[in-house]
């Protein structure tokens, strides 16, 4: 992506200090990045330590006649090309969804006629509230964009939603509503998450599979532009902002899912789909009556990769996946031959590795050239390394 102006609002809140690394990543990618702190973000990060970082001019104060000649709020708010605000406290994410407009933060959001994307962050119990729940619902109308909150434990002690997204997904949200990468005009298709293959109606069968990989596949493919169709079992990890999003249930609601989708230019299949069904499923829950183990029947799922790598509509580029627990390279080998995809991202997913529901992933890409190993890394590294390649492989 061609380096943009990100206009950085740097609210008060704990989690400030994410914003010092967000900067940092955000000029890896040879964005410029503009500071304005609110008065209360200064009891958290120093304006020396963020201007050092973003090699910029920090902005504060409405009424600081220097900073009114150089570069007025309003010329401020309409020289970049997109305001990030992260993080976006209850405070500020009210100002905003009311129209208030009493310091050089807020008068800025007012004035810009660029996209908005907000990280908010604040205690569960606020996030949670109606109040703040209504201005949520006002901005979103109003078309600003989100990036989070997480869930997870809080600087206060407490856990829920309310923690700031990760400076490398507020990235990836900040570029995608650039939209302006190389697999811009790309359709991409992503399967991701479990499936619940069910056993009555309060029983299934199902597997470890969190959906954080997929998850992060398609949040990577929206950074460098692309459109993303994210057909999702019932996965722990929410989809990302920004995606086509087809909740199913099972492998057969998945390949129905799939084959409705139409015009795409890459596959990636990432879903961990139960191998088995159970043939006939009880539509009442299945009691013990002393008379030993009920019988079940199984019978086999559909084939979604095989399925589409045979297809007249076949995408240009088709990745699956493969979770094995031994021989991983030659089983992920045979798999790619055996369903006629081109690429096949392998990882062992044996319990000691931590990787099935966990926050790192450590793979092989198998191609025609070979494997490619790469090393341990984050998931989202992982999804950012592989949409690259997509890009490369695509000529983007």
């Amino acid at each position: 992506m061609t380096g943009k102006t990100i206009l950085l609002v740097i609210g008060g809140g704990i989690a400030a200090f994410k914003t010092l690394d967000l900067i940092r990543r955000l000029r890896e990618r040879g964005h410029r990045v503009v500071p304005v702190l609110t008065k209360a973000a200064t009891e958290f990060v120093t304006p020396l330590s963020v201007s050092a970082l973003a090699g910029e001019k920090v902005y504060q104060d409405l009424f600081d006649l220097n900073d009114e000649a150089e570069m007025g709020h309003i010329e401020l708010s309409r020289a970049a090309d997109l305001v990030v605000v992260a993080p976006a406290t209850a405070d500020l994410m009210a100002k905003m969804a009311n129209g208030h407009a009493n310091d050089l933060a807020s008068t800025m959001l007012m004035a810009t006629d660029k996209r908005v994307l907000i990280a908010p962050s604040m205690n569960v119990r606020m996030w949670e509230h109606a109040a703040t729940q209504r201005n949520l619902a006002t901005l979103t109308k109003d078309g600003i964009l989100t990036s989070g909150p997480n869930e997870g434990d809080m600087a206060c002690g407490e856990f829920g939603f309310g923690r700031m997204a990760e400076p490398m997904e507020i990235l990836a949200a900040a570029e995608s509503a650039l939209n302006d990468g190389p697999l811009k005009g790309r359709h991409v298709l992503v399967t991701s998450g479990p499936t619940h293959e069910p056993i009555d109606p309060v029983r299934y069968i199902a597997n470890r599979s969190s959906g954080a990989q997929g998850a992060a596949i398609a949040q990577a493919l929206l950074a460098q532009g692309a459109k993303v169709t994210f057909v999702s079992g019932p996965a722990d990890v929410a989809a990302p902002m920004g995606v086509d999003l087809v909740p199913v249930q099972t492998a057969a609601e998945m390949l129905d899912a799939v084959n409705a989708v139409k015009d795409v230019d890459v596959g990636i299949f990432a879903a961990a789909v139960a191998d088995w069904r159970v043939a006939s499923a009880s539509d009442q829950k299945i009691k013990k009556d002393g008379n030993g183990l009920p019988v079940l029947d199984f019978a086999e799922n559909p084939d979604i990769l095989a399925t589409v790598c045979a297809s007249k509509s076949r995408p240009k580029l088709v990745i699956g996946f493969a979770a094995e627990t031994q021989n991983v390279v030659e089983n992920a080998t045979a798999k790619r031959k055996r369903k006629g995809c081109d690429w096949i991202v392998a990882n062992d997913v044996s319990p000691e590795t931590g990787i099935m529901g966990g926050a790192e992933n450590d793979v092989v890409l198998i191609s025609a050239n070979g494997a490619e190993d790469w090393p341990r890394m984050g998931k989202g590294q992982v999804a950012e390394r592989l949409a690259m390649k997509i890009a490369e492989e695509l000529g983007g």
